[in-house]
């Protein structure tokens, strides 16, 4: 019996095994959700890579990696062995042609020996209409009365190994005149140059380029917001303070600010700064106990300030031999102004009133002097007088 016993839990210790073993392959590390969102026009060819596979990972392990995915949390992979417009390319999901049921969270999963991890993307396929633009479109900006370009984005897929890559660009529905100056797609590149910016250029592009999968040419379309932006004034800043000596006492919190005049000159592309000694502060005060405030930008009367207080908290007796410099820069000019911390004279009323007990001792010891003598010429006088009776 005994001998039967254990026969059996041999037998089951052999069979669990396996399954453990099955349980601990299926558990993924999930890294999250990608940050971006694929949008994407229905009938045209899409492609997702896993969001968190490098690009050196192919190239060096790939061997020894397996890639899988799957729709909206589903246990049933993609595609499936029915499916005929996806399928799985260097690890990443190719639908080709795109529908609008396509839409939804493909999770891809990476795995080899030892290791396994998920990320998820988001896909969501429009119908290719007018509505549509503000969601497919990708914001670039170019700037007013310069020259600039755009680019059409994300086609590395369909370019790969292509050295003559012919796009077509419109404007609001509209084929782009090649011989027209004004704008010019750079041969080989998916760039359009734009001459002399201005505010009428601004609106939706549409870059579009021919990819044949199997001898089926599919259209590749990019659609792209321009925004124009004004040309930003940059002006030569002057710092109006702080003084050249800050009175302080030891021990108190102290706040000198920092401010510069800009007047119509821009205040993003202007740095304002401390130093003390010669060294960033952050660096020079890692404890934090003398640090840069907040950066202020505003306006009175129609001129433009910035402004960054250094702030002490406490003042000690160390900050009265140190360095302070507020700096600014931009484009055009760079300045400096030092400052110091001086100690402040501390008002007490003994220092008062010693000095002035010591005048008032001063004048009664006068005045006694001058009684006495007095006294003693009245005394002199009456002497006299009796003699001579």
């Amino acid at each position: 019996m005994f001998i039967f016993y254990m026969l059996v839990m041999s037998v089951s210790a052999f069979t669990i095994q396996p399954e453990e073993h099955a349980v601990a392959a299926e558990n993924c590390k999930f890294l999250g959700k990608h940050f971006k969102t694929d949008f994407r026009v229905e009938g045209e060819p899409v492609v997702l890579r896993c969001p968190q596979a490098q690009l050196w990972l192919w190239a060096s392990v790939s061997p020894y990696v397996n890639v899988t995915w799957r729709k909206n949390d589903s246990t049933r992979k993609v595609p499936g062995e029915e499916e005929t417009r996806m399928w799985i390319q260097d690890g990443a999901l190719w639908i080709l042609p795109a529908l609008q049921e396509d839409s939804g969270t493909y999770i891809c999963t990476i795995r080899n020996a030892s290791y396994c991890d998920e990320m998820s993307i988001e896909l969501r396929v429009f119908e290719k209409t007018e509505a549509s633009l503000p969601f497919i479109s990708y914001p670039q900006i170019l700037t007013l009365s310069t020259s600039g370009s755009l680019v059409c984005p994300e086609l590395s897929e369909f370019t790969h190994n292509k050295m003559d890559v012919k796009i077509q660009w419109y404007k609001d529905s509209v084929l782009l005149d090649q011989d027209n100056e004004k704008f010019l797609s750079v041969r080989g590149t998916s760039r359009l140059l734009i001459q002399n910016v201005s505010v009428e250029d601004a609106g939706y592009y549409t870059c579009a380029m021919t990819f044949t999968h199997e001898g089926m040419p599919y259209n590749v379309t990019r659609n792209i917001e321009l925004r124009v932006n004004k040309k930003e004034e940059e002006t030569i800043p002057v710092i109006i303070s702080p003084h050249q000596t800050i009175l302080a006492s030891l021990g108190s919190r102290l706040t000198i600010p920092c401010k510069v005049f800009l007047g119509a000159g821009t205040q993003s592309t202007t740095m304002l700064w401390w130093m003390a000694n010669n060294t960033r502060i952050e660096n020079a005060y890692q404890g934090g106990r003398v640090a840069e405030g907040q950066r202020q930008e505003y306006s009175e009367n129609n001129e433009n300030y910035i402004e960054v207080p250094l702030v002490f908290d406490p003042v000690i007796r160390e900050d009265l031999n140190t360095d302070f410099k507020c700096l600014v820069r931009n484009t055009l000019s760079f300045q400096t102004l030092r400052t110091t911390v001086k100690e402040a004279t501390t008002f007490s009323w003994g220092t008062v009133l010693a000095p002035l007990s010591l005048v008032c001792l001063v004048l009664v010891g006068i005045w006694m002097r001058r009684r006495c003598k007095h006294r003693t010429g009245k005394a002199h006088g009456l002497t006299t007088l009796k003699t001579g009776y």
